[in-house]
């Protein structure tokens, strides 16, 4: 008999003793490295200084570089490379005034920062992942798995991953070029499938999702794409493929969020401006980095024309362009433009909405300095809001949209909105929850509180 559970709370009241004598190791390791840092800093103070305006610098340039063409591209780039080459002869130089003693405490640093980073780890235990409800559920009657053996260079083969589902009672279906997955999908709970899983990339997990969601049977995700942030944010162990295949006997199940743009669902984001049309390019996934160097000055250069995408701010006036808009099923922890980061609940019924807007002329050092610290939401340009639904216009016949990684062009106004609780998801009894990387200023608090005796969260 099924029954309503929620994430395991016990670690949480009152921290072990061992947990707790974790949370000391780490704090005290912390601090003996922080003197280690701040007695070298003392004696290093104009090295550090001038290598760190140097990097900066060279950073600056290099992104100048790619925002540009022509001559000021090549100047650029020049002064990027030399600005490099000095920080590295600066380097190597102070690297032979290196004595016995320096080294020493290069080693002692080293060692203190894993043993504190380790005892953090045991002292923070589960406290810091993300919350769990839901219901305990036995084996799936019917279980169905589709498998795309592409996805994440071939994972399904790597990982046996057909004959590890029949080893289970599992019914494997293995796509093959030119199948229809969603009518596979169709198919499957047709015949009578309760439980249908999808190992395959978030694009396929979404197509898998909608199906499930329409004949609200429960979904399995197997992590075999390449990415995988679904699995991450169901907290799924991303490198244990087979673990995941757990999901289909007593497993844990609850209700998820997912969202919509137009007719299409989507697990993850969907994405718009600079990344989305960088991605529309067919030498992109052979070539990424090579692509978008050549890309970024039509899409971000002083030249560039502004993106022609309209919508409402969350005060309710008008926006007439932004170079990068993201809209995700919940909320995302953004660091970075380049990192989608995680969510700490999928179940909110709402839709993250984050805007980045770059005035060419001036903005660029400071855009590439909040990139490079990962602290991109002090950007000036940088809006981030919540709703249950958006609408982005366009006077373009097609928009370039990236939809959870896949690359689309769709007619205008693109119209996103959240559907709450939409799909029901099993995963492992042992899956634990999104885990949260805190920073130092959180960190330390919580280590403090375990070793008070309190819980970290």
């Amino acid at each position: 008999m099924d029954t309503t559970i929620a994430a395991p709370e016990s670690d949480r009241r009152s921290p072990s003793p061992g947990r707790r004598i974790a949370a000391a190791v780490a704090v005290l390791a912390l601090a003996a490295a922080l003197v280690v840092v701040a007695m070298a800093a003392f004696r290093n103070l104009g090295l550090l200084v001038l290598t760190l305006v140097l990097v900066a610098l060279a950073v600056m340039a290099g992104w100048t570089a790619l925002v540009n063409r022509g001559t000021r591209r090549v100047l650029a780039a020049a002064l990027a490379v030399v600005l490099l080459v000095a920080t590295v002869v600066l380097l190597v130089v102070a690297a032979l005034q290196i004595d016995a003693s320096a080294i020493g405490r290069a080693v002692l640093l080293l060692v203190l920062v894993l043993v504190s980073v380790g005892a953090a780890r045991v002292a923070l235990g589960d406290d810091l992942t993300g919350p769990r409800t839901g219901r305990q559920v036995g084996p799936a009657r019917r279980g169905v798995l589709l498998m795309n053996p592409r996805s994440g260079g071939g994972k399904v083969v790597r990982f046996h991953l057909e004959d590890e589902a029949q080893r289970r009672g599992i019914r494997p279906i293995v796509l093959h070029p030119g199948d229809d997955l969603r009518a596979l999908a169709e198919e499957a709970v047709a015949a009578g499938a309760d439980v249908i899983g999808m190992a395959g990339g978030d694009g396929s997990q979404a197509l898998v999702a909608d199906v499930a969601r329409e004949h609200d049977v429960a979904l399995v995700c197997i992590p075999a794409g390449t990415r995988n942030h679904f699995a991450l944010d169901l907290g799924l162990d991303r490198a244990d493929v087979v673990g995941a295949l757990d999901a289909f006997g007593d497993a844990f199940e609850r209700r998820i969020d997912l969202a919509q743009i137009g007719d299409r669902i989507f697990v993850n984001n969907a994405s718009l401006g600079v990344y989305a049309t960088v991605v529309q390019s067919e030498a992109y996934r052979d070539a990424k980095l090579g692509t978008a160097a050549q890309m970024l000055p039509d899409l971000l250069g002083t030249q560039a024309k502004p993106f022609d995408l309209r919508f409402d701010r969350p005060d309710g006036e008008p926006e007439g362009t932004a170079d990068l808009v993201l809209v995700s099923n919940d909320v995302y922890h953004l660091e970075s433009m380049t990192g989608f980061g995680t969510r700490p609940r999928i179940d909110d019924g709402v839709l993250g909405v984050v805007t980045v807007k770059v005035d060419r002329a001036r903005d660029i050092p400071a855009l590439v300095t909040a990139e490079a610290t990962g602290h991109i939401q002090g950007f000036r340009g940088y809006r981030a809001w919540s709703t249950r639904e958006f609408v982005v216009d366009s006077a373009e016949p097609l928009v370039d949209v990236g939809v959870d990684g896949e690359a689309l062009r769709l007619a205008p106004p693109l119209r996103f909105r959240s559907l709450p609780h939409a799909l029901r998801v099993r995963t492992p009894l042992s899956a634990r929850g999104v885990p949260r990387r805190p920073r130092i200023g959180e960190a330390v608090p919580a280590l403090l509180r375990v070793l008070a005796g309190h819980p970290a969260a």
